[in-house]
């Protein structure tokens, strides 16, 4: 089922150019030194798109769970220097996919629960992929107020919080005098004290060479 609605969606847009930085174009499927290219979008909501779509919204996004888990598990920090335009990779064989986000390949959707343990949710809502919620670590980005948490190494160690759910996580956020981000969050009856560690690693992609050796 995934390679079928993937090969509809490639077939439709394998002839078309794209221009991401005004600098190059591509061919999706282009062959380039014995590897098949394919080129993506993932959106600030986590929805995933080709990237020469002409719609990105709900109707045009990849919903195969079967697929999505597949690609998103793949994805990693592109450390190729040709490729600058195109952050993140997601390999598959001998084709290679190459992703730009409007923000981060890993955007959290929800929480969802296991037993009593809570998990952010990514890749869908319903926990297609997820990791454990770590609340001292969610950290708000002061000049851009969007809120982020840690993600897997591989994916680039930090993941966006989708604007829906970091609005209700915001209600439960202390700042204190003048403060941009907040310093505190009450969680099931807690106060935890927020870090602010995971913004570091904002400064730092999409290369984010301090974990090369993790990534090959």
């Amino acid at each position: 089922m995934a390679a079928r609605v993937l090969s509809k969606c490639r077939n439709a847009s394998r002839n078309a150019l794209c221009y991401p930085s005004g600098k190059r174009q591509y061919v999706q499927g282009q062959l380039v030194a014995k590897e098949r290219q394919y080129f993506y979008y993932i959106d600030h909501q986590g929805m995933l798109f080709l990237d020469d779509a002409r719609m990105k919204n709900f109707t045009s996004c990849f919903k195969e769970k079967k697929f999505l888990k597949f690609f998103l598990k793949r994805v990693r920090v592109n450390r190729q220097n040709d490729k600058e335009d195109w952050p993140y990779v997601s390999p598959c064989g001998d084709e290679m996919n190459y992703i730009r986000c409007d923000d981060l390949p890993v955007v959290y959707q929800s929480i969802v629960h296991e037993g009593n343990v809570p998990y952010l949710s990514w890749g869908d809502e319903k926990g297609l992929l997820k990791v454990p919620l770590q609340i001292s670590e969610i950290a708000m980005c002061p000049t851009s107020g969007r809120v982020y948490h840690p993600a897997p190494i591989r994916q680039g160690g930090v993941g966006l919080i989708k604007s829906k759910l970091a609005i209700e996580l915001s209600n439960h956020f202390i700042f204190e005098g003048s403060e941009e981000s907040p310093s505190a969050i009450h969680w099931n009856g807690d106060l935890h004290r927020l870090n602010h560690k995971v913004l570091s690693l904002l400064e730092d992609r999409p290369s984010l060479g301090r974990y090369a050796e993790v990534m090959k």
